[in-house]
């Protein structure tokens, strides 16, 4: 057995962890851009039944990642104070959208509060249970939505894919120091 030897941690680098300290590490990380779509049907007790007309949800998500290729899992987070939230919160089905280097607009528009961003960004149709699809994008992926973990002041939704659309090639959008930008062709 072989054994590796490991230079002692300097402890005189590491401090304890704070938010903002832990929000600029964060900003170090290069993160692909997804953009999260959904819809539900709004509740209104003043309506017959309760259930009024179905309500759209869209936010810009730099957290999405695979869980699982058996059965195929997904997972992105979503804060729980977040206009989207109420949404995300009752959707049965979700679409994740992988944005291309040229839908700087689309990842703004998505992550801006106080509009209405499906008017802001009308690149979109009705997809599967009314659920908005992007067009344009590098990639698509049409969920459902198996797993809400509560996680601090966010929630973590695992979803499984059911359908998926290839945009074709091209250079993804990636989140990088607050900000957005492309990877250098090689």
């Amino acid at each position: 057995m072989t054994t590796v030897e490991r230079p002692p941690l300097d402890a005189a680098e590491l401090q304890p962890v704070s938010s903002d300290l832990f929000r600029a590490l964060l900003r170090r990380q290069a993160t692909s851009v997804a953009v999260v779509t959904a819809v539900a049907r709004a509740t209104d007790p003043a309506r017959r039944g309760g259930i009024g007309a179905p309500i759209r949800a869209g936010f810009t998500a730099t957290s999405f990642t695979s869980v699982s290729l058996d059965p195929p899992l997904v997972s992105f987070c979503l804060g729980v104070a977040s206009s989207s939230w109420p949404v995300l919160a009752r959707a049965e089905h979700v679409a994740v959208h992988l944005l291309t280097a040229g839908q700087r607009d689309a990842a703004t528009i998505f992550a801006t509060s106080g509009i209405d961003r499906f008017a802001a960004y009308p690149d979109w149709t009705p997809g599967p249970f009314g659920v908005p699809l992007l067009t344009g994008v590098l990639a698509r992926l049409f969920c459902r939505v198996v797993h809400r973990v509560p996680a601090g002041d966010h929630t973590l939704v695992i979803a499984e894919p059911l359908a998926l659309g290839d945009g074709g090639d091209g250079a993804p959008l990636v989140h990088h120091r607050g900000g957005y930008t492309a990877p250098v062709p090689r």
